[in-house]
């Protein structure tokens, strides 16, 4: 008998609202959940390959523990009980003897994170991070610096605007289905685009206006920008009076970086810089100067994120129709909290410093609610601030996410026990102690999603069919390891259903108000704050603050006089890195499907640079960094800006369980040197030096 399952889907952390087929416990079918409007049945190539994930013979089928060296994939098979009571033992020794702080834990965020930092918490550690710092740290520092908010409590009005600059921001490949649809309503409507970036993306060959910047200087760009919209006064006068403070000290600031000196730097035309800065105010404030997801490529990230924003400040557009909007909860919709356990009475906050220094001494205004993981490997082997004993991984992984991959596996080599919880044999899990294999989303139930925005709603993740395999949700895992661990009491559920039911508490919702369509709405109505006396900024001015009170006190200056950056050598190129449209960052390399769209990566190479190095399209290349070398194809091209060289993030995969994706391709972080942000917290993964030459 078939059925369909309302569900969200976890291919990637956009996390769609889907509808499954489902029939004689097995998925037929999977499509965007045809009642949400933007998504209307849509889904992309990762979404329709989690059929291919739900069936693969190669994930983790069981729980494991490691019986030969790290990496060297002699396991034993385990029950649940001799892999929890295995995990539990050691662990208890090392809070013993070094107490809750020498745990990290370090995941993905995902609707079950409130749960992850209950856990962490419950044991007396600090330690818990999640990935969003090395995407978009520096983004989420820039926002609470002008306005107050993160960055993930701010949404783009895709449908109505009516110019959009996109800075890198491939959004036709890293896909989010219910923004690009609305995306291409507008532009269908007359919305124009401008993409900036070094190379020619999907979303370059979309654009109205595509200028293949120099690489690492749009913050000259922007300067420049932000010059002409003063001293022409295009700027949106009513809303900068009402809602913005330091406006003089920003123009006195930006009176030298003129069109003509940010050609210079940049490769782009004075004149085209003036045309874009007077095309943008023609249609303000329905303006969106997009202020990037993936926002880690340069020491001096927080101000280029930070002159974005401003950017969008000046055109009136934070908080406009077609321009930012803050997203909306519950409370705004006149409903209670979502619960959240992390947020319970009596749970323990455990009185050491965190281990990466985030919000305290190494990254002193950086988001602490996510850490700053690139920090992990020297916290290690330095003992700094002090011993780091066991690493706990839930779907997120070290080895291909954090720079200088090497230097992390020999961090890993330090540590008294690795545990990861996972869906996939990564490279973590294949170098961990024990593997806590996870149902994947299609085979279990997770907490209910609050989905803020204009119109905030609650989204819920339903089971679809049964585990294929001997695997568990990680919200049971955590549950009974916590258990075994005597923090019990602060897991008091046994279902899914206690879960929803306790998050559902306070919201006057039922859980029979999602069978209809997967979801629930908390309003009819968008919800938009007076643009005269209504919009609640976070700032202690209550403002825009371009002269940052977060960033001031804490030694820091608002506006950074810009610095020329450094042309490569000869025969030297800067490494970029990014993603496409088949995979999601490094987990989906080797799903059947995917693969097959995108089996490996390749370096593009300018034809130019490529024809004085002696290097053809398709050759192997070896491409080396100042901390190690790798491999692959060679990509020979005019899309790309002669200074550098791209490379797909994810490929290079060591794990032989992994049979489609073992061996091809190489791994961007084994050559990107560790280099942050100091102020805004992110890695600067695309500020790393690299020879090519034939292999």
């Amino acid at each position: 008998m078939s059925k369909d399952v309302y569900s969200i889907c976890f291919m990637c952390t956009v996390r769609c609202p889907i509808r499954v087929q489902v029939e004689n416990d097995d998925v037929t079918w999977i499509e965007g959940n045809p009642h949400v409007p933007g998504i209307e049945g849509a889904l992309c190539a990762k979404g329709s390959a989690g059929v291919a994930l739900l069936n693969d013979h190669e994930r983790p089928q069981y729980p494991m523990i490691r019986t030969g060296p790290r990496g060297s994939g002699q396991w034993r098979r385990a029950t649940w009980d001799e892999a929890l009571d295995y995990v539990a033992e050691k662990l208890q020794a090392i809070l013993k003897q070094y107490g809750g702080q020498s745990v990290v834990f370090g995941e993905r965020t995902n609707l079950n994170t409130h749960i992850s930092k209950t856990f962490t918490r419950a044991i007396g550690s600090p330690n818990h991070f999640t990935h969003d710092a090395l995407c978009k740290g520096s983004v989420n520092t820039a926002f609470r610096s002008l306005t107050g908010y993160t960055d993930t409590e701010v949404g783009i009005d895709y449908g109505n605007t009516r110019y959009i600059v996109l800075y890198g921001r491939n959004i036709f490949e890293s896909l989010e289905i219910k923004s690009i649809n609305m995306l291409l309503s507008a532009m269908e409507k007359g919305a124009k685009m401008t993409y900036i970036d070094p190379r020619v993306s999907i979303t370059a060959t979309k654009a109205d206006r595509y200028w293949m910047i120099r690489p690492g200087t749009d913050l000259a760009l922007n300067y420049a920008l932000i010059h002409t919209i003063l001293k022409e006064r295009l700027f949106d006068t009513d809303y900068v009076r009402r809602w913005v403070t330091g406006l003089n000290e920003l123009q006195a600031f930006v009176e030298p970086y003129t069109p003509e000196w940010a050609e210079k730097e940049t490769g782009i035309p004075a004149s085209e810089i003036v045309t874009l800065a007077r095309e943008a105010s023609e249609v303000k404030p329905a303006v969106v100067f997009h202020y990037g997801y993936r926002g880690a490529h340069h020491p001096n990230e927080i101000h280029l994120r930070r002159s974005i924003v401003i950017l969008n400040a000046l055109m009136g557009s934070i908080e406009a129709k077609g321009g930012l909007f803050f997203k909306k909860g519950a409370k705004a919709a006149g409903r209670g909290d979502l619960g959240k356990y992390n947020q319970q009475e009596g749970l323990p906050k455990p009185s050491a410093p965190r281990f990466d220094g985030s919000g305290g001494d190494k990254f002193p205004i950086a988001d602490s609610n996510h850490g700053n993981p690139q920090t992990l490997a020297h916290a290690i082997l330095n003992e700094d601030p002090y011993p780091i004993k066991a690493l706990i991984v839930n779907r997120f992984e070290p080895l291909q996410s954090l720079p200088d991959a090497n230097t992390v596996r020999k961090a890993l080599d330090k540590l008294d026990l690795i545990v990861t919880i996972e869906v996939n044999f990564s490279e973590i899990a294949w170098y961990s102690d024990v593997i806590l294999p996870e149902s994947i989303y299609l085979e279990r139930a997770d907490s209910i999603q609050m989905a803020s925005g204009l119109k905030p709603q609650l989204f819920i993740r339903c089971q679809a069919v049964s585990p294929r395999y001997d695997t568990k949700p990680a919200w049971m895992i955590l549950k009974e390891l916590a258990g075994r661990l005597g923090v019990g009491r602060y897991f008091p559920y046994e279902t899914i259903e206690d879960i929803w039911n306790f998050q559902l508490k306070d919201m006057g919702v039922t859980l029979e108000d999602f069978a209809k369509k997967g979801f629930v709405a908390l309003t009819d109505s968008q919800i938009f704050w007076d643009r005269k006396d209504g919009i609640k900024f976070k700032t202690p001015s209550g403002k825009i603050e371009l002269v940052s009170s977060l960033m001031e006190k804490a030694g820091f200056p608002s506006f950074e006089p810009y610095q020329p950056v450094e042309r490569p050598a000869e025969g030297t190129f800067r490494l970029m890195v990014g993603r496409c449209a088949a995979h999601t960052h490094v987990s989906t390399q080797n799903n059947l499907y995917l693969n097959e769209l995108v089996p490996e990566n390749e370096l593009w190479i300018h034809s130019a640079a490529a024809a004085k190095l002696g290097v053809k399209d398709g050759q192997k290349v070896e491409v080396r960094s100042p901390v190690a070398a790798s491999t692959l194809k060679a990509k020979v091209t005019d899309a790309i800006h002669p200074e550098a060289v791209f490379m797909l993030h994810g490929f290079g995969k060591t794990v032989p369980a992994q049979t489609r994706a073992c061996g091809k391709g190489a791994s961007d972080t084994v050559l990107v040197e560790n280099i942050s942000d100091p102020v805004g917290g992110s890695p600067a993964l695309d500020h790393t030096f690299v020879t090519v030459r034939p292999a």
